[in-house]
């Protein structure tokens, strides 16, 4: 009987480890994907905002580009400001910006493709 209770007892520790192993992997590319995510999710709530004051402002669509080439800048995303698009038509105007940013999780290179934009047509 002794026997069967240490052969029982290895299959408990692998099991464990294995748990351990998915959970610390969850964990890690958690922490690697969820951050581009959020800044993406800042900047949507940005170009909301600056597309609802913009016409109201009466902003021309160079100052709209540099305000949220600021934004990108600060959230650290990789876009460049030829990837910013604006336009403003009788008042309505778009702004959408078309970026990847790659993420390293350690055996495979994920690319996280992302395209916010906003208007203010609701207005």
């Amino acid at each position: 009987m002794s026997r069967a209770r240490n052969s029982e007892r290895g299959g408990a520790r692998i099991k464990t480890l294995i748990v351990l192993i998915v959970l610390g992997s969850a964990v890690f590319c958690a922490v690697k994907i969820v951050p581009p995510y959020f800044a993406n999710y800042q900047l949507q709530d940005s170009m909301r905002q600056e597309a609802a004051y913009a016409s109201a402002s009466r902003k021309k669509d160079d100052d709209i580009r540099a305000d949220i080439e600021k934004k990108v800048k600060e959230l650290g995303i990789p876009a460049d400001s030829n990837e910013i698009q604006v336009s403003d038509d009788a008042g309505n105007v778009k702004i959408s910006v078309d970026y990847t940013v790659p993420v390293d999780l350690a055996v495979y290179q994920l690319q996280l493709h992302f395209h916010p934009q906003a208007n203010n047509a609701s207005l």
